[in-house]
């Protein structure tokens, strides 16, 4: 009886991130039913539930150190469904919804579903690539998969935007620039903080901060300047690091 109690917490560290993980996938093939239901605000809002059991997946992982290579490819493949099929789903139904360009407007809907070809790469590297331990290299794909699940939320709040956003034109230019952000070799910094120091970690606070300020008088608008601003402030990151290197370097020289 008395080794009752640290068996069962093992088993809860082992298996309690994989469970968060299959939430995400659980959320995601949900968040797929209601897009082809043309229910994209459901859709979004399935969406974003995936991305806080994303985070908290990994969350759980380091709290309680639980790291497995089968967690890693549950995370991937769950990452795969809800941030790679469902925002091509969310991008297809919208391509749907606008006018159709003649000749080439059936066909051109399917361009959504990139979105999902570059998921898949975007995962794949970086399962495989040394230098993102700690930060990306290219947009991670529940970034990408956020800024798309905004759209139909924003067309929502403001459907005046609808005869800007809902254009063939202007959303396979979306999908050309976001399958390229998924694969651009880009560093970008991750948002997970190793320690509280405000000096190595300005950047992130000051994303955090301006983010909650445009979320509080833009509400679901502000996702793509937050998005923009993240890219912004993880080039100017590096370039610094980069630039701080480089003069160290000299000096011992």
């Amino acid at each position: 009886m008395d080794t009752f109690g640290p068996k069962m917490n093992k088993r809860i560290s082992k298996h309690l991130p994989n469970t968060i993980t299959c939430a995400n996938l659980f959320s995601g093939c949900v968040g797929i039913v209601f897009a082809f239901q043309e229910n994209l605000i459901f859709a979004a809002y399935a969406l974003f539930l995936a991305a806080i059991f994303d985070f908290f997946d990994g969350f759980a992982s380091r709290v309680l150190k639980s790291f497995s290579g089968i967690g890693k490819d549950l995370d991937s493949l769950a990452d795969m469904v809800s941030f790679g099929f469902l925002p091509s789903a969310i991008l297809y139904e919208l391509f749907l919804q606008s006018p159709q360009i003649q000749g080439i407007g059936p066909y051109l809907n399917f361009a959504a579903f990139l979105i999902a070809v570059f998921s898949a790469l975007r995962l794949a590297k970086f399962n495989n690539d040394t230098r993102q331990a700690d930060s990306f290299i290219g947009l991670p794909t529940p970034a990408n998969a956020i800024l798309i699940a905004s759209i139909p939320l924003i067309l929502d709040h403001h459907p005046e935007f609808s005869r800007y956003i809902l254009n063939q034109y202007i959303l396979a230019v979306l999908v050309i620039v976001m399958c390229a952000l998924l694969v651009a070799e880009l560093p970008l910094m991750s948002l997970k903080f190793k320690n509280t120091d405000f000096n190595k970690n300005i950047y992130r606070y000051l994303l955090l901060l301006f983010s909650a300020i445009l979320i509080l008088f833009f509400k679901f608008a502000a996702v793509p300047v937050i998005i923009l601003m993240y890219i912004t402030l993880s080039v100017i990151q590096f370039k610094f690091s980069n630039d701080t290197v480089v003069s160290g370097h000299q000096k011992n020289k």
